[in-house]
C-alpha cells in the first residue's frame, strides 16, 4: 500500500481548499474588485494582486430567530434597576447609538470584510471567459507539444497500466483453446453414456458407463489443474508520444501615436495594448507578438519602445497597415500561423488615406488573418476613418471587430467584449 501525502505550504496556515471555495463563492465581488483595479491602477500596477472588500450582508449566514411581535419575557443578568412590570423608556436622541459617527440615512449600514488576493488569483479573474477567436490548429511543422494517446495493448508494461478485462479475456481464451482436446473427449464420452444408457439394466453395460465416468473426471481434473491465469495472458494499455498540431499565432499591435492623440488618449491605449499583451503571454504558450507604432511613418519596435517611447508626428493610418501585411507576407504565412491583429487609434487620418486603408484591409490583410479589432477612442463624434472600417464590419462580419472607448472605466469592459469566449 502507498500513501500521498500533500505537503505544499498553504499560505498564512490556511487551507488552499477552503480558500478555492471561498473565491468560487464570491466570484462576483471579486471579478468587480478586478474590474475596479484595472480602471484606476498604474500601468506599471496594473498586472498586480489587492484587496477585495464585500459587504457584511453578502457573507452573512443564514440563522433561525424569532420573528417580531408576540408576548415574550427575558431575564437580563445583573439587573438592579427594573422589576417585572417597569416599563423602559427610549433613549433620548431618537433611538441614536453612543458612537460619535453619523447615522445612516438609509436607515442602514454594513461593514465590509477585506481579504487579499494574490497576483495568480487576480490575472485568473482578469482574464477568465476570454480567448482569441477563430483559433484553428495549423500544420504539424516544428511541432513542440506531444500528448500520450492510447493505442492498443501490449504484452509487456508496468503494473499501473494493466488492462484486467483484457488480461481475464486472454486467460479465457488461452485456456479454451488448449483444453479443446480434453473437451472433445468429454463431449465424445458422454456421447457414448448416453447410448449405454438405452441398454440398462444390462450389467455390462453399467460397468462401461462407471468406467467412462472415472475417465470424464479425469480429463475434468486435467483442465482444472491448467492455471487460470499466466504471465503470457497479462496485457497493458500500450501509450505512445504523439505530436499535437501547432496552435501557433501572432498578435500584430498597432498604435496610434500622433499628434492629435493627447497624453490622456495614449495612456487609454497603452493600458489597453498592456492588457491584451498580459492576456496573450498568459494564456498561450506558442504566441508571438508584434508592436507597431505609427504617424507618418510605421516603425516596428519592441516591447520597451512601444509603451513609453515620446517619437509624434502626423497620422497615415495606411503605412502600419502596409507594414503590417509586409512582416505577414514575410515572415508569419497563413498556412501555419493564426493571425491577429489589434489597432488602437483616435480616428483621425490624413485626409483620403481612410480610404486606402479599407482597400489594404480588403485586399491585403483581412483574407489572411483570423481577427482584425479596432478599438477608437475619441469623446467626439466618429471621423472618416471609423466610417470606413464601418462598411468593412458589414461585409467580413464576425472577422473584424469596432468598440469605441470614451474613459479608462470602459477599457476593460471593451476588452472583455472583442475578445469574450464564443459557444
Amino acid at each position: 500500500m502507498s500513501y500521498i501525502i500533500d505537503r505544499r505550504l498553504n499560505a498564512k496556515k490556511k487551507s488552499t481548499v477552503n480558500r478555492q471555495r471561498f473565491l468560487r463563492r464570491y466570484k462576483k465581488h471579486i471579478k468587480r474588485a478586478v474590474e475596479d483595479a484595472v480602471n484606476t491602477r498604474s500601468i506599471r500596477d496594473i498586472d498586480q494582486g489587492g484587496q477585495v472588500s464585500i459587504p457584511t450582508k453578502d457573507i452573512s449566514e443564514p440563522v433561525f430567530h424569532h420573528g417580531n411581535g408576540g408576548v415574550r419575557e427575558r431575564v437580563f443578568p445583573g439587573n438592579k434597576d427594573f422589576v417585572v412590570g417597569d416599563e423602559i423608556k427610549r433613549p433620548e436622541g431618537g433611538g441614536g447609538g453612543s458612537g460619535q459617527g453619523q447615522a445612516s440615512n438609509q436607515g442602514e449600514g454594513e461593514d465590509e470584510f477585506t481579504f487579499q488576493i494574490n497576483q495568480e488569483e487576480f490575472l485568473n479573474f482578469m482574464f477568465e471567459d476570454l480567448e482569441l477567436p477563430n483559433m484553428i490548429k495549423k500544420q504539424l511543422r516544428d511541432a513542440t507539444s506531444f500528448e500520450v494517446r492510447r493505442a492498443g495493448f501490449t504484452s509487456v508494461g508496468s503494473p499501473d497500466k494493466l488492462n484486467v478485462v483484457r488480461s481475464l479475456r486472454a486467460a479465457n481464451a488461452r485456456r479454451i483453446a488448449l483444453s479443446g482436446k480434453e473437451r472433445r473427449q468429454i463431449r465424445e464420452l458422454k456421447k457414448e453414456i448416453k447410448t449405454l444408457e438405452g441398454l440398462l439394466p444390462n450389467h455390462d453395460a453399467v460397468l462401461q458407463i462407471a468406467a467412462l465416468n472415472v475417465e470424464i473426471k479425469a480429463l475434468n481434473k486435467r483442465i482444472k489443474r491448467m492455471p487460470f491465469i499466466d504471465e503470457f495472458d497479462l496485457k497493458y494499455n500500450n501509450l505512445i508520444r504523439t505530436p499535437v498540431p501547432s496552435s501557433k499565432a501572432v498578435m500584430f499591435c498597432v498604435m496610434d501615436v500622433s499628434g492629435s492623440m493627447t497624453q490622456s488618449i495614449k495612456d487609454i491605449a497603452k493600458r489597453f495594448f498592456i492588457l491584451l499583451y498580459l492576456f496573450l503571454t498568459r494564456s498561450y504558450k506558442k504566441i508571438e507578438v508584434v508592436f507597431v507604432r505609427h504617424h507618418t511613418h510605421a516603425k516596428e519596435v519592441d516591447e520597451e519602445e512601444f509603451f513609453y517611447s515620446r517619437e509624434t508626428g502626423g497620422t497615415i493610418v495606411s503605412s502600419a497597415l502596409n507594414l503590417s501585411a509586409d512582416i505577414i507576407r514575410d515572415r508569419y504565412p497563413p498556412d501555419d500561423w493564426n493571425i491577429y491583429v489589434a489597432q488602437a487609434s483616435d480616428g483621425d487620418n490624413w485626409d483620403g488615406d481612410s480610404h486606402h486603408c479599407r482597400e489594404l484591409l480588403e485586399q491585403r490583410i483581412l483574407p489572411l488573418v483570423q481577427y482584425f479589432a479596432y478599438v477608437e477612442i475619441t469623446t467626439g463624434p466618429h471621423q472618416n476613418l471609423w466610417l470606413e472600417y464601418e462598411q468593412i464590419r458589414e461585409k467580413f462580419g464576425e472577422t473584424f471587430a469596432m468598440q469605441t472607448i470614451i474613459e479608462p472605466a470602459d477599457i476593460y469592459p471593451v476588452f472583455r467584449k472583442l475578445f469574450e469566449k464564443k459557444e
